[in-house]
């Protein structure tokens, strides 16, 4: 980052959620890189962004070509420059003339916006000529994209290979991402908690493992729990569950038990009888849930259990709802967790919170101020817990 009077080449994450008419709807993630951008400019520096926005390779139009007036990133260029405070140029393409002739004509203290990294077919490839073509654009290069650090895509991993070791670092996002990752992995004070939750055990079966060397407490919860409760006999009813995997469930309670971690299911659920806001919904043993009913909650006793736990606690990781957070009767359970952690934190605890709807509960109910970390990574955060090698901090660490 101490680069000065460069063309700096900076990979940032501006996957951010537009509405019907290509406003943004939640910022966070550009704010999330603001810093590092400032520090570039304030020293100095040209700054030239790259970024993905949404899946145009998968959303197609009609005639099977990219919908590339959805996903251009032209509709980011209003709110960065505001957020930067300064105007930024827009190039119509990545790598072609109109990047290549903005980016060798682009001043010190200018900012310059490519077009989405994933109109061109080698992004996720990991093109190495691609990833040539956006290195020739400037002097150096910064990683800050911690939610796409796990993949090996041309512009986050692939481009580092052409810039020495002194010309390429982490931005202050990501350093930051690294760093709190590590606190809970290395550092964690105890007792330390995680809590758990989302549809499938086999999506976190892997963090649930690494978990049980450091946890002191796991509490499970969403859909993911009824297949616990299945595996141990319990009655589910029409609850979202994975039959085959009741094994796997039965084994990591016994890995738990050996370990002496206290894992956790929730004892009481909210039940409805349909996935809908407006469905007739019960309290219901979550060992004895009826036929054509649905777990779509932790309930209140499991709220107020798991809540304990939590406040006791003095490093907390949360990730995944408690339930169906984005319908109101089944979001109880996920703002009690959020209140919980929130309050555990200002009496002093560690708390990181990553994944998309626990992060959302936090900022829909005004907390994110009252947790220590609250991460931008996603699927990159899970496996960065699970101890795997993410691409983009390898290109960049070597390690």
């Amino acid at each position: 980052m101490n680069y000065a009077n460069k063309k700096v080449l900076v990979r940032v994450d501006f996957n951010v959620p537009l509405d019907e008419d290509h406003h943004i709807t939640d910022d966070t993630r550009m704010r999330a890189a603001v810093p590092t951008l400032k520090q570039l400019l304030d020293n100095g520096n040209a700054v030239i962004i790259m970024s993905h926005l949404g899946r145009p390779g998968k959303k197609r139009l009609p005639d099977g070509s990219m919908d590339k007036e959805r996903f251009s990133l032209r509709h980011l260029v209003p709110h960065l420059s505001e957020l930067l405070g300064r105007p930024v140029i827009f190039a119509e393409d990545t790598v072609g003339p109109d990047a290549m002739q903005k980016a060798r004509e682009l001043k010190p203290g200018q900012v310059l916006l490519l077009e989405n990294t994933r109109f061109n077919e080698g992004e996720k490839k990991g093109d190495e000529a691609l990833a040539r073509a956006l290195a020739s654009l400037a002097d150096a290069y910064i990683n800050d994209a911690f939610g796409t650090a796990h993949r090996a895509h041309a512009s986050t991993a692939v481009v580092a290979k052409f810039f020495d070791k002194d010309h390429k670092a982490f931005g202050l996002l990501m350093q930051k991402e690294i760093a709190n990752a590590n606190r809970i992995i290395q550092q964690a004070a105890h007792p330390a908690t995680a809590i758990i939750g989302g549809a499938k055990v086999s999506d976190k079966i892997q963090l649930l493992e690494r978990l049980l060397d450091f946890a002191d407490h796991i509490l499970i919860g969403g859909a993911m729990a009824y297949t616990f409760i299945l595996a141990k006999g319990g009655q589910v009813g029409n609850s979202l569950v994975e039959p085959d995997k009741t094994q796997l469930a039965l084994d990591l309670l016994d890995k738990a038990q050996q370990k002496n971690v206290d894992l956790r299911l929730p004892p009481d659920s909210v039940i409805a009888d349909a996935i809908s806001e407006d469905a007739v919904t019960l309290v219901s043993d979550s060992y004895d849930i009826p036929d054509g009913w649905w777990g779509l909650d932790i309930g209140p006793e499991s709220a107020e259990s798991y809540g304990s736990v939590i406040k006791q606690s003095k490093t907390i990781l949360w990730n995944g709802p408690m339930g169906v957070f984005e319908l109101p009767p089944f979001s109880g359970g996920t703002k009690a967790i959020a209140k919980a952690v929130a309050e555990a934190t200002r009496h002093g605890a560690f708390s990181l919170v990553g994944g998309g709807d626990s992060v959302a509960a936090v900022n829909q109910l005004g907390l994110a101020g009252s947790i220590s970390f609250v991460s931008t990574g996603g699927g990159a955060l899970l496996e960065y817990l699970e101890g795997k090698k993410l691409p983009g901090i390898v290109a960049i660490s070597g390690e």
